[in-house]
């Protein structure tokens, strides 16, 4: 039903428009670029099995770096071609776009472009005049489980179907008589025409039932000649072009999901509801969701795949401490063997023990290699006494490092959890790629690929990542960084000494920043006591802080602030870490600016 109300508008719109630009940003989708009465227009057909359709579109998707083969087909056969017909079977989701174009002798001839809507067996196929296949979208073969052959070359098929059209039922008797046949089958009057009837959706027959007030499991004659009437009238409406009536609403399913039906409403007259930019919108807000999450988890995996890798390093690490922390025996050891040579026989000894002159005397046990001699013994300890020293002043350096590095990461998490949109994840992966080294190993690589399919140039990331959020609070600016790099444009660049700093005390969080220049001359002369900022501020800057840091859904949360001429960032610190002093605390319930 949607589609063929798709259809009456595109007859309105695009019939005897030009083709001047074809474009295939995936391998699921086609655009097509047209001319039509002094107005361009951008027609959208995708076939992804959760979000096929046909529409009008207003948004432009980027194209890849190299075209791909279908769409060379599509530019060399339909480029310059004239829309001359648009039309599908009824109320099949297969669409028949008629085309004029010339061939290589100059000759006009028609060739049809074919869009079938149908899930995960959507295709676009291209046919010459003797519908004969000249290329699809996606091959199909009967020696693959198929139930026709769709590739270059082939002769095409209708799809099959064994259900009825609503478009041949001519009186009530027949509509009826299908109805009644089924109700042994199917009990509810929904079930009953999805199956019955084609180009019916259960969504969509339990919406027009309620709209018409009508109980799911009644099959009275008087609801079913309502029903009649009322597909009647809708199909009609649909058959001659028109929209006259046709509304189109969002609603959200048990799981939470949004959908989307189309019903006919006779009151409606004229409407300037346009059914393409409400499906076009519907699957753009459905398609960035579903990228984002992509784009989000993709990098969240990536991110502890590194947190993994850290921790290993890290507990690799703390047993070499561990093992360090004999040193000071194997010393003892080697200084214990060396005074008591002249007591210890050369060879074939396990171990010994001495009177350790550190302990009052107290024997002690010494493990000795009886392969060697106890000087070799002696000299032995003493080695591993020193490696162990150089190694111990090594792997603390390291520690330090790791631990810094993933208490950095631990803020890109935070980061990460609180995005919002593709912008966003660009932002934090922009980041990360000057900051962490992700893609050690190929299969972190194709990971970050996909994080890049849409990634806009770099320039214009750390432009779009440096501007903080800016929010009036009792008539004073207060600026909100959203990530690491803009905490530290804030912070570093933006902020002057005379403002004040807030931040969650030893929780990840956003800079906040009190704008002061417009208000006190000379503060930077004050003491952090003698402010004169109303405490209703203060205390709302630092809630605004609490609600955007990892404490965002805790109470009496503590939050610095001191002025900005006391934040310092130390020579290479990761972007947002930063140190500060003369700092005073607040203890806050997070709240979100208004």
């Amino acid at each position: 039903i949607t589609t063929k109300a798709i259809i009456c508008e595109l007859n309105n719109s695009i019939i005897n428009g030009k083709i001047n630009k074809i474009f295939e940003p995936n391998k699921n989708e086609i655009l097509f670029g047209i001319y039509s009465m002094g107005k361009n227009f951008s027609l959208n057909i995708s076939i992804d099995s959760n979000n096929y359709r046909i529409s009008l579109t207003t948004h432009t998707k980027p194209n890849p770096k190299n075209v791909l083969n279908f769409c060379m087909v599509l530019r060399k056969h339909l480029i310059g071609s004239t829309i001359r017909k648009i039309y599908s079977n009824d109320f099949e989701r297969v669409i028949f776009i008629d085309l004029d174009c010339y061939n290589e002798l100059n000759d006009l001839i028609t060739k049809t472009l074919v869009i079938e809507l149908m899930g995960k067996h959507s295709n676009i196929i291209l046919l010459n005049s003797n519908k004969v296949v000249i290329d699809s979208l996606r091959h199909l073969d009967k020696f693959d489980s198929s139930l026709r052959d769709i590739f270059p070359g082939s002769t095409y098929e209708a799809v099959p179907c064994t259900k009825f059209d609503f478009y041949n039922i001519k009186t009530f008797d027949e509509f009826y008589k299908i109805i009644n046949s089924n109700l042994q089958d199917f009990k509810s009057l929904s079930t009953i025409l999805q199956n019955s009837f084609n180009g019916f959706s259960k969504k969509n027959t339990l919406k027009i039932l309620s709209f018409l007030n009508i109980n799911d499991d009644n099959s009275s004659t008087e609801d079913l000649k309502k029903i009649y009437n009322y597909l009647k009238d809708f199909s009609s409406v649909l058959k001659n072009n028109s929209t006259n009536g046709l509304n189109i609403q969002s609603f959200e399913t048990t799981n939470s999901k949004k959908d989307y039906f189309t019903y006919f409403d006779s009151s409606i007259e004229n409407s300037n509801l346009n059914i393409n930019f409400f499906i076009d919108d519907f699957y753009y807000n459905k398609e960035s969701c579903e990228l984002f999450k992509l784009y989000r988890d993709n990098l969240l995996k990536l991110i502890l795949d590194y947190v993994k890798r850290l921790n290993d390093k890290l507990s690799t690490i703390k047993n070499k401490i561990d093992e360090c922390s004999k040193m000071d025996l194997y010393k003892l050891y080697g200084e214990l063997i060396t005074s008591n040579l002249y007591r210890i026989q050369d060879f074939n000894q396990d171990s010994i023990k001495l009177e350790n002159y550190y302990d009052n005397n107290n024997l002690i046990a010494i493990p000795l290699d009886k392969t060697i001699s106890p000087s070799h013994n002696a000299r032995q300890y003493f080695k591993k006494y020193k490696k162990l020293q150089n190694t111990i002043s090594v792997v603390n350096k390291h520690k330090e490092l790791i631990e810094k590095e993933l208490a950095y990461i631990d803020s890109i998490l935070y980061e990460i959890n609180t995005a919002n949109s593709i912008e966003d994840i660009n932002s934090i992966y922009a980041e990360i790629e000057e900051n962490l080294s992700l893609n050690s190993n190929s299969s972190n690589s194709v990971s970050l690929n996909l994080l890049n399919v849409n990634t806009p140039k770099k320039t214009n990331l750390v432009k779009s990542s440096s501007m903080p959020s800016e929010y009036l609070i009792d008539g004073y600016s207060v600026l909100v960084g959203k990530n690491n790099k803009q905490n530290d444009y804030l912070t570093c660049k933006l902020a002057k000494n005379t403002d004040i700093w807030f931040h969650t005390k030893d929780i990840h969080g956003s800079h906040v920043v009190l704008r002061m220049d417009n208000f006190h001359d000379g503060i930077s002369k004050l003491d952090i006591s003698k402010v004169k900022v109303p405490d209703s501020v203060l205390y709302k800057c630092a809630a605004i802080a609490a609600y955007y840091s990892k404490a965002r859904l805790s109470q009496n949360v503590p939050v610095d602030f001191t002025y900005i001429k006391y934040v310092k960032k130390p020579n290479g610190a990761k972007p947002g870490m930063v140190i500060y002093t003369n700092n005073k605390t607040l203890y806050v319930n997070p709240q979100k600016p208004l």
